[in-house]
Formats: structure tokens, C-alpha cells, sequence
């Protein structure tokens, strides 16, 4: 079972399943998919490493980047097999699904901690945000 299992602000990792594994789509879930480097269990090689490194983010910006990555890793991958697949509706959908709860997570993100890139919301604001602390990297 993954970390994110029982964080408290468990709304932006909603859709993360028990077992790790989306049973529908034959998938891992954003985060194992993103610790494995693969989407796809049955194309995953653990080569070297029996076990992949858990994350342990030290506090809950780091845990949203975390999320983020993960995400966004899991939107790639798809993005990818929709290349080769684009008939796939149900990928198609799970796609979506995750673009959109990264859209919202990174929009979270930007409204708590300051923005992401440099096209953040909240760099319209004043002062300049993009040098807001704490680092995700502090322990606060």
C-alpha cells in the first residue's frame, strides 16, 4: 500500500485504490505506477531492484509534489499508449481523469504554496510569488 493512504488531506489522493493496482484498465495506480516507472504491470521489469524506494515526503507541500509527479508521470504514460492506441476509450477516459485532478492539484498547489511554473495563477499577484517559502525540501 502506498504513503498516501493515510495522509489527512486525502482529497487530492482520492482515487488511489487499495492494492495499488486499477483492476478496469489493467493499470497501477498514479503513484506505484510513478515509484515503478511504468503504468502497465504486466510491461514492468523490476531489473535490479526488488522493490521500488517509497517516498516519504517530509511534510505537505512535498507531499502535494509528490502527488504531482506522480500524476503528471501517469498522464504521460497514457498520453503515450494513446499514441499507439487511440481507440481505447477507457484509457482515453482515465487520461482525462487524471489531467484533470493534476489541473486542479497543481491549481491547489499554487493558491497554498505559490506557483508551480511560470504560469501559475498566483504570480499575478503582489508581491512577486515565485520565491514564496517554505521550500518543499523544509521541514514546516
Amino acid at each position: 500500500m502506498n504513503n498516501y493512504q493515510n495522509y489527512p488531506n486525502s482529497n487530492y489522493y482520492k482515487n488511489i485504490s487499495d492494492n495499488n493496482y486499477n483492476a478496469t484498465n489493467n493499470l497501477f495506480d498514479p503513484y506505484t505506477g510513478f515509484i515503478h516507472g511504468n503504468m502497465f504491470p504486466s510491461l514492468y521489469d523490476p531489473y535490479e531492484i526488488s522493490k521500488p524506494y517509497d517516498i516519504q515526503p517530509l511534510n505537505d507541500q512535498a507531499q502535494m509534489l509528490t502527488y504531482i509527479d506522480a500524476l503528471s508521470f501517469a498522464a504521460i504514460d497514457l498520453n503515450l499508449y494513446l499514441d499507439v492506441h487511440p481507440e481505447d476509450r477507457n484509457m482515453l477516459n482515465l487520461f482525462n481523469q487524471y489531467r484533470t485532478q493534476l489541473n486542479d492539484l497543481k491549481k491547489e498547489y499554487d493558491s497554498k504554496y505559490g506557483p508551480l511554473l511560470l504560469s501559475g495563477d498566483s504570480l499575478t499577484a503582489f508581491p512577486w510569488a515565485w520565491n514564496k517559502k517554505p521550500w518543499p525540501w523544509e521541514n514546516k
